[in-house]
C-alpha cells in the first residue's frame, strides 16, 4: 500500500494543481466580470439616455446629428469648434512632446547619464502639482503668450505638453530600458554614423512601441482635460461639453460617451501594440533549429 501511495502522489499533486488553477481562473473571470459590469452600467445608462426619444421610444437622432458634421457645425457651432480645437491640441501637443522629449531622453541616456535623475525629477514634477496651482503659475505666462501669439485655444499646447510629460517620459524611458542603447550607439558610431543618425535610424526604430505609447497617452489626456482650459478661458472639447450641458443635455451626454469610447479605443490600441511588440521580441529570442539532416562540417585551417 505504501508503494501504491508513493506512486499515486505525482498524479494527486497534478490533480491538485489543475483544480487550483481552475479555481484561480474562475475567480479571475468573476472579478473581471464584476469590474466590467461596474464600469459598463454607467456607459449603458448614458447610451440609453441619448437614445431616448419622445414618448420613451428608441431614437438615434442625436447620434445621427453627431456624425453629420455640417449639421452639427450649424446646430452647435461651439461644440464643433471645441472638437476641432481638441484634435488640433492633441496633434500639436503630441508632436511638441516627441520633438522635445525623445531626443533629450536618448541624449541623456547616451552622453549625460548623471543628469538622468534630474531630467526624471523635472518630468515627473507636474504629477505632484495640482492643476489649480499650475493655472496660478501659468496665468502670468499666458498673458505674454496672448500678447505675442493671440488668444487662440491652440496656445494651450504649451501647458498640455507640461501635463503629459510624466506619462510620456515613463513610456519612453521604459522603452529605452528594454534595449541596450549604449551598445547600439557604439556599434553605429564605429561604423561612421553621426549622432543624428544614431538617434533617428538606430535607437528610434527600436523604441517605436514606447513612442506610440507616449503618443496615445498624450492624446487621451488632451482630449479629457478640462481644468486648465476652463480656468485659462480657452475652449476645448470638455469645456464645450460643459457649456452644452446647460442647453442640450442629450447631445452633451452623447459627446461625452463618444469621447470615453475614443479614449478606450486608444488605450486598447496601446495595449495591442505592446502585446504585438512583445511577441515579436520573444520570437526573435527563440533559437533557430536546423532542419538539415546532414552533419555539420567544420572548415579546416590550411597550414
Amino acid at each position: 500500500m505504501a508503494g501504491l501511495t508513493r506512486a499515486d502522489a505525482p498524479a494527486r499533486r497534478g490533480g491538485l494543481r489543475r483544480r487550483r488553477a481552475r479555481r484561480q481562473r474562475v475567480f479571475r473571470w468573476v472579478v473581471v466580470g464584476l469590474l466590467g459590469l461596474f464600469f459598463a452600467l454607467p456607459l449603458l445608462a448614458m447610451l440609453e439616455f441619448t437614445t431616448r426619444g419622445a414618448g420613451g421610444k428608441l431614437s438615434f437622432d442625436t447620434w445621427r446629428l453627431l456624425v453629420d458634421w455640417p449639421r452639427l457645425s450649424e446646430t452647435y457651432p461651439d461644440l464643433s469648434a471645441g472638437i476641432t480645437t481638441s484634435f488640433g491640441l492633441a496633434l500639436l501637443t503630441t508632436v511638441l512632446m516627441l520633438v522635445l522629449l525623445v531626443p533629450t531622453v536618448i541624449w541623456v541616456r547616451l552622453r549625460l547619464p548623471r543628469l538622468r535623475r534630474t531630467i526624471e525629477f523635472l518630468c515627473l514634477l507636474p504629477l505632484t502639482i495640482p492643476a489649480i496651482v499650475l493655472v496660478v503659475g501659468l496665468a502670468p505666462v499666458y498673458a505674454w503668450v496672448t500678447y505675442f501669439l493671440g488668444g487662440s485655444s491652440l496656445t494651450l499646447t504649451f501647458a498640455y505638453t507640461v501635463l503629459v510629460l510624466p506619462y510620456a517620459y515613463r513610456a519612453i524611458d521604459a522603452g529605452l530600458s528594454a534595449i541596450d542603447v549604449r551598445t547600439l550607439a557604439e556599434a553605429a558610431r564605429s561604423l561612421g554614423a553621426g549622432w543624428a543618425t544614431v538617434i533617428w535610424r538606430v535607437v528610434l526604430p527600436n523604441i517605436q512601441s514606447a513612442v506610440l505609447s507616449a503618443a496615445f497617452l498624450s492624446v487621451a489626456l488632451v482630449l479629457g482635460e478640462f481644468t486648465l482650459a476652463s480656468l485659462l478661458s480657452r475652449t476645448n472639447l470638455q469645456v464645450a461639453i460643459e457649456l452644452l450641458g446647460k442647453s442640450s443635455a442629450t447631445m452633451s451626454v452623447a459627446v461625452s460617451l463618444a469621447a470615453l469610447i475614443l479614449a478606450f479605443v486608444l488605450l486598447f490600441l496601446l495595449s495591442f501594440v505592446g502585446a504585438v511588440r512583445g511577441r515579436r521580441r520573444n520570437r526573435s529570442k527563440e533559437p533557430t533549429v536546423s532542419t538539415s539532416s546532414e552533419p555539420a562540417v567544420t572548415p579546416e585551417v590550411a597550414l
